[in-house]
């Protein structure tokens, strides 16, 4: 098999560089381990960048997004029974974000692909990145319970942090940055209307909590809780009460609790691998960085790094020129860092950090009172969470 582009991974970044590259007149062929219900279903984050509401407008993949999506033009944030709105659109010259779940942008870009007769293959697990130093990169792969081979001129590695695609890169080329939180969120999806019109991040003396949503009838909460949690060691009851405390305020806001469809428990960490690029191998989204999902940023980071490629092989195809693909990682690398200090002041703002002395205890909040009392420090934080742009 032969194509231009070898895809690793059917996740929306390499769902979305496929689309881009159709729109550039550049081949591909996407090849995704699991089958295409397990990808339509597995839950992941929900918030888009206006950056990211843009290009998938622009893809022609924003139609449904745009009909069932929920724009937010600010989120609260809650302490010391408190509640602040930031004012997105007042602090940023009209940016937003849009809540639409990682789940559905991966169903409409599906659908694009396959109504346009693009290679998508589930069921396809890549085994290696072959040559990436050289002109001609292979990636092998199990099909239908045969090897094959992708000839390309370029791959792509968007198949997330345990995929094959980072190992391709020699260790001693490599660096690698990280941090493991000493807690975790657990989460809930739940059958009840949210209880807030937006999002809410909730510091607390118990730990961080989140009020979220998938639609407006599914609301999407989060407990701050001890690394390596149980999930089963939380009954529902339990669950909602902590909610309740975390989540109180002084004016009397009152949770509205529904039926418990799925818990799950999600470990914190950042990551990040340098450099994203290897000869003809370039990689994108979790196969190059992580962050907290304090700061929304995974998916973000993930559409920004696809947007830049398919920019640079545009450039490529139009121009001959490799300026854009030789500059790829360090351009990525600049606004992943900036994701980066983005969740993690976030993250370490707003959650109970075990062992914490009082005096860190009110450094807490004095950086949360900061961001209520000075619109510089508010338009920080409001850029950070609406989203640099990419490139």
């Amino acid at each position: 098999m032969r194509t231009t582009v070898g895809i690793i991974g059917a996740g929306p970044a390499g769902l979305l560089l496929a689309r881009l590259l159709d729109g550039a007149g550049i081949d591909s062929v996407v090849l995704e381990s699991r089958d295409r219900a397990y990808v339509e279903q597995r839950q992941r984050a929900g918030v888009l960048e206006q950056g990211t509401v843009d290009v998938l407008r622009a893809a022609g993949a924003g139609e449904r997004m745009d009909r069932e999506g929920l724009p937010h033009d600010g989120i609260e944030l809650r302490f010391a029974g408190r509640r602040h709105r930031v004012d997105f659109p007042a602090l940023t010259g009209g940016r937003s974000v849009m809540v639409y779940a990682q789940t559905e942008v991966c169903k409409d870009l599906i659908a694009l692909r396959l109504r346009d007769g693009g290679p998508l293959l589930f069921d396809a697990e890549a085994l290696a990145v072959e040559d990436a130093a050289t002109d001609s990169p292979r990636v092998r792969f199990r099909h239908e319970g045969a090897e094959d081979v992708l000839e390309c001129d370029y791959v792509a590695g968007c198949d997330g942090f345990w995929g094959v695609a980072r190992k391709a890169i020699p260790a001693g080329l490599t660096r690698v940055f990280e941090r493991a939180y000493p807690f975790g969120w657990l989460g809930i999806l739940a059958d009840v209307a949210p209880s807030h019109d937006e999002l809410v991040y909730a510091r607390h003396d118990r730990g961080f909590a989140l009020l979220s949503m998938r639609s407006p009838s599914v609301s999407r909460l989060y407990l701050q809780v001890p690394e390596g949690t149980d999930v089963a060691a939380w009954s529902d009851d339990e669950i909602w009460s902590e909610l309740d405390r975390r989540l109180e305020t002084d004016d009397g806001f009152t949770l509205r609790r529904g039926a418990v469809t799925q818990k799950s428990v999600t470990p914190m960490r950042s990551y990040v691998h340098e450099p994203m690029r290897h000869g003809r191998l370039f990689l994108a989204g979790d196969a190059a960085h992580i962050v907290p999902p304090t700061g929304a940023k995974g998916l973000n980071l993930a559409i920004g790094d696809v947007v830049t490629l398919a920019r640079a092989l545009a450039h490529r195809k139009e121009t001959g020129s490799a300026e854009l693909l030789d500059a790829y990682s360090a351009t990525c690398l600049r606004r992943v860092w900036q994701a980066e200090r983005f969740s993690y002041d976030m993250t370490t703002m707003l959650h109970r950090i075990p062992g914490a002395t009082p005096f860190e205890d009110r450094l807490q909040l004095a950086r949360l009172e900061r961001i209520a009392g000075s619109r510089a420090a508010e338009t920080d934080l409001a850029e950070g969470y609406t989203g640099l742009p990419f490139g």
